[in-house]
Parts: C-alpha cells; structure tokens; sequence
C-alpha cells in the first residue's frame, strides 16, 4: 500500500479511475473546509473507510507534516508498459508525445515533470528502473495529483526502449546544454519523445548519440543549465506550441 497526501493530490486520486483506495484520514478539530465533505463523499462512494484523527496521527501516516490534514492510503502505483503509452496515444488521435528521463532523482524535480507533462498533453513518461526516482508520496505531491493520471511506466534499458520507439515511427529528442540545433528549429509536430537528464551527469553519452536529435534551450543568462523539471517544461511548451499552430492553420 502506499499513502497520498495533500489536497490537491487526494483530489486527483479521488477523480481518478486508480483502484485499491483503501482509507481515507482526515484531520480532526477546527475549521474543516468544504473540500474535506466533498472528498469524504468521494472516498465512501468507492468503498474506502474514512477516518478522523489528531494531526499527530496523520503525521506519522504521511511521513511528512505539510499534508494539508488529509492522507488517502491506496494500493501500491502501478506502472504501466511503454506498449500502453503508446496505445494512449494512438486512441487520443494525437502525434504520440512521450517524455523519456535518464536518471532523474529528486522527487520533487519528478514529480514537477509529471505534472508540465500531463498539462502539456504528453501521452506518458518512461523512467529507468535503477538509479532515478520513482512514484513515491513526495512525487505525486509534487506533482499536484497529476501522477494519477498519467501513465508512467519503467524500463530496465533506455538505450533499448529509444531503438524500440524509433522501430515505432517516434523521433527522439535529447535536450541537452550542447545540443546542435536550437529547440525550436526542430519540428516537434510528429510523433516525438523528448528526452531529458538527470540532476548530476545529465544524459548519458550514449542516450544522446541514440537520439535523433541533440537541441539546446537559447540561455541568454550566465547559467549554463536548467535542471530536468524547468528544461521540461520549456521543450513540452514548444511542442504544445507548434502543434497548436499547425492546427489553427488547417482549414475549418
């Protein structure tokens, strides 16, 4: 089992199709906003027990005391595999649009990709099954809830999982400080899996020469870099941004 914590996050658990939840905490005494009895009707329309108890109680629960005086505890996260996402896509009738992280680690930085991603109408993130940050409480807190819906699934070879993504018509994208192209010289309008690296290393050198592309965000500070979540957003919003103007240029 694992516990979700914070208010938006348990809503988004709430609104989710996730299965398994299992109890609902909620923080007892003072002022109990309107949110709490909207989440509490939720969690008994799908079966799960709904609790009160002291703030120490939920501390200890959560691990954490900035839960927000709510902690849901629901069956562990499941994964999905690369196939699903990809399935995602095809059914959304949308170029598929993947994000790929190569040895991400701290959760908030994860959690902060996930949620740029499913904003930004990714279809899934894949991560390495070693060495990188999973679905974790401070993860889907990061993510404001956006881990409950978005697919993201794990691969024990990232070098291999981009070959089987080529195999399936997808280019691959690194972002990395050094990159041979500008990011928005490149077209993004296909089917694309934006890859990005880790906080220490970056992304490994043959993960970048695996891609198929190399491009760099235009600095125009004295920072050579910006960590995976920022980078993220940035390269999900140009991809949002050509897709969107390739659209308003079909005719009605």
């Amino acid at each position: 089992m694992r516990v979700v914590y914070g208010m938006n996050p348990v809503k988004e658990l709430l609104r989710s199709d996730a299965e398994g939840l299992a109890e609902l905490w909620l923080v007892e005494g003072g002022e109990r906003p309107r949110a709490f009895a909207d989440m509490e009707r939720a969690a008994r329309d799908r079966g799960a027990k709904v609790r009160s108890a002291p703030r120490a109680r939920l501390d200890r629960l959560a691990g954490v005391t900035q839960h927000q005086g709510v902690v849901a505890v629901v069956a562990d996260y499941r994964y999905r595999e690369v196939e699903e996402l990809l399935a995602v896509a095809a059914a959304s009738g949308r170029p598929a649009l993947l994000v790929l992280l190569d040895g991400v680690e701290d959760p908030h930085n994860l959690g902060a990709v996930v949620r740029s991603a499913h904003a930004l109408g990714a279809h899934g993130v894949i991560l390495p099954r070693d060495r990188a940050a999973g679905v974790t409480p401070s993860v889907a807190k990061a993510s404001a809830g956006a881990v409950e819906h978005l697919g993201i699934a794990r691969v024990t070879n990232v070098v291999r999982c981009l070959e089987e993504l080529k195999e399936a018509g997808i280019w691959t994208v690194a972002a990395v400080p050094d990159g041979e192209q500008d990011l928005a010289s490149v077209d993004l309008r296909g089917p694309t899996a934006l890859v990005l690296g880790g906080e220490g290393q970056g992304i490994r050198p043959l993960v970048r020469r695996t891609c198929d592309h190399a491009v760099r965000i235009p600095m125009l500070g004295r920072v050579g870099s910006l960590n995976a979540s920022a980078a993220a957003a940035i390269t999900l919003y140009e991809v949002a941004r050509q897709r969107a103007e390739t659209a308003a240029k079909r005719p009605a």
